[in-house]
């Protein structure tokens, strides 16, 4: 049997061999590669090669977030968004030097972040969940890559000072008419839909729709599927 299971990206491949209940990742998004796969799979048992099950280890924090993290960070979001692609530079660097680096992936757990959270308890808690959420996204992707089996949970520290502030009307016209153009329209769109900055950075025309009641503006990139949204 070959089945994905509702959430995950590649297809497992279950079955029966010599009395065995076999069940492995094929770490193939295609079923017709997964069945290809299921069928060498199945040869390979048949001849008594049985190391065919065995698990390839998990490569360490370190080796992953040089080889694999940080290239796709770098590719992804440097062009678009350099904040972030600064942001996870920085929560690399702190990995990188904590007592976490040597680890291998499968078996980093919430008290090694317990244990991150501790030995830098002279920084801040933002500084510290920097490198926890750089943690965080990149567990997350290694298994969605094939190279973790199960994400584990990451536990942030408390204490983050959040620096929200909400304007006012009298306090955004102010804004306004102190801020010259390009920066004018796009602080009037921000204001007036809620996009991001990075949003707006991005934003193309055909991706905007005039009409009547004034249009929308069409959201099509996000990290969460609520962040891909249409905006009046």
């Amino acid at each position: 049997m070959v089945y994905r299971p509702r959430g995950r990206k590649f297809y497992l491949v279950e079955f029966q061999s010599h009395g065995r209940r076999i069940r492995k990742r094929t770490k193939a998004t295609v079923l017709r590669e997964a069945k290809a796969i299921e069928a060498a799979i199945r040869v390979e048992l048949e001849r008594g090669h049985y190391g065919i099950l065995a698990p390839k280890p998990a490569p360490t924090l370190a080796r992953f977030l040089g080889d694999d993290f940080l290239p796709f960070t770098e590719s992804t979001f440097r062009g678009v968004k350099p904040n972030t692609a600064d942001y996870y530079q920085q929560g690399v660097r702190l990995l990188l030097s904590s007592a976490l680096t040597n680890l291998a992936l499968d078996t980093i757990t919430d008290r090694d972040a317990g244990r991150f959270i501790a030995a830098n308890s002279r920084r801040s808690p933002s500084t510290i969940n920097k490198g926890l959420r750089t943690l965080r996204r990149a567990l997350n992707l290694a298994a969605e890559w094939g190279k973790l089996e199960k994400r584990p949970k990451i536990t942030l520290a408390r204490g983050e000072r959040q620096r929200d502030r909400v304007l006012t009307r009298e306090d955004a016209q102010v804004y306004l008419a102190a801020c010259p153009e390009p920066w004018r329209d796009v602080a009037t769109l921000m204001l007036s839909t809620g996009m991001r900055p990075g949003e707006c950075q991005v934003l193309r025309w055909e991706s905007v729709l005039l009409d009547s009641e004034g249009g929308m503006v069409q959201i099509v990139d996000g990290k969460s599927r609520a962040a891909r949204r249409t905006c009046r």
